[in-house]
C-alpha cells in the first residue's frame, strides 16, 4: 500500500515525538526547501539516501495519439531523483541500475 503525504506526517509524529500540527509543518517545511532549491536551478544531496535535481528535456518531435497528428513538444524541465547506497541497500537494490 502505497504511503501518502497524511502517512508520512503521522510517521514523522510517532518518531519525533511530535504533534500532529508540528509534523505537518515539518513535512510541508522539507518539500518546500527541496523545491525552493530546485527551482534556483540547484540539486539537493541528502547523504545515503539520495539526490534531488533538475534534468532538461530537449525540444522533440511528438504525436497527437487521438488524430496521429504530430506536433512539437517544447524543451523543459523536470525533477529527477537518485537514490543514495544506503537506501538502495535498505531495498535491496544495491548494484542494481535503473
Amino acid at each position: 500500500m502505497p504511503v501518502g503525504k497524511a502517512e508520512l506526517e503521522q510517521q514523522v509524529a510517532d518518531d519525533a515525538n511530535l504533534n500532529k500540527a508540528q509534523a505537518k509543518k515539518a513535512v510541508d517545511a522539507v518539500f518546500r526547501c527541496i523545491t525552493d532549491t530546485l527551482r534556483s536551478g540547484e540539486k539537493v544531496n541528502i547523504t545515503g539516501f539520495g539526490s534531488f535535481g533538475v534534468t532538461e528535456t530537449a525540444a522533440r518531435q511528438g504525436r497527437n495519439p487521438r488524430t496521429n497528428e504530430p506536433l512539437n513538444i517544447p524543451a523543459g524541465k523536470r525533477p529527477s531523483f537518485k537514490a543514495g547506497s544506503q537506501l538502495k541497500s535498505a531495498v535491496g537494490a544495491a548494484g542494481n541500475k535503473a
